[in-house]
């Protein structure tokens, strides 16, 4: 009989396991938005998920693992809504570089909007000792990813992954939603233009 009992107490467990992760994660979320990195303790994350410090420390080293979480699932996230505009555009018989490059720009800066608040959290400078390396080097993937999508490494690419790095701050950041979506196409058709 205990054979029995032991796989189900085990995925029911996981189960709650998997819970309290996502409760974790997601109110720190809610409290580094509102409050700021610097600002939020591990106790106010517990406080607000209805856990334990010691799950925490259970499932994360600390609150910059919880930081640094949010940011590689949104990463993922992103990575996902960029790679999909991307085929979509090629099963549409688009092969030009520069053009599924913008797709895939536009599927970046639709998810910032989507997701802006999480998206201006990782913008605003305010996160774990560490943090801008782990920018600089995602910056650095997406140069590598375009010019792979150009199928070289030049000037160009580096001009227009900056470009949209600045653009991508730009729209995260303001706080008018029409204005930044404006701001996303004109710029998107500025850096179309160049070859």
């Amino acid at each position: 009989m205990s054979s029995d009992t032991g796989p189900a107490v085990t995925v029911r467990t996981s189960e709650r396991g998997a819970a309290t992760r996502i409760a974790l994660l997601e109110a720190a979320r809610e409290i580094f938005i509102t409050c700021g990195y610097a600002e939020t303790g591990v106790t106010d994350v517990v406080a607000r998920a209805g856990a334990s410090v010691g799950s925490l420390y259970h499932h994360f080293s600390g609150k910059a693992d919880l930081y640094l979480t949010l940011f590689d699932d949104f990463q993922i996230r992103q990575t996902q809504r960029t790679r999909q505009a991307i085929q979509e555009a090629r099963s549409r018989g688009e092969s030009e570089p520069m053009t599924l490059l913008l797709a895939g720009a536009r599927a970046y800066l639709d998810g910032c909007l989507a997701e802006r608040e999480l998206a201006a959290l990782f913008l605003r400078g305010d996160g774990p000792t560490g943090f801008e390396v782990v920018m600089r080097e995602r910056l650095r993937q997406w140069t590598r990813r375009s010019a792979a999508l150009f199928e070289r490494e030049d000037a160009l690419v580096l001009v227009v992954t900056g470009a949209l790095a600045a653009v991508v701050q730009e729209v995260t950041l303001s706080e008018d939603d029409e204005r930044a979506r404006r701001i996303a196409e004109e710029a998107l058709a500025y850096i179309g233009r160049i070859h």
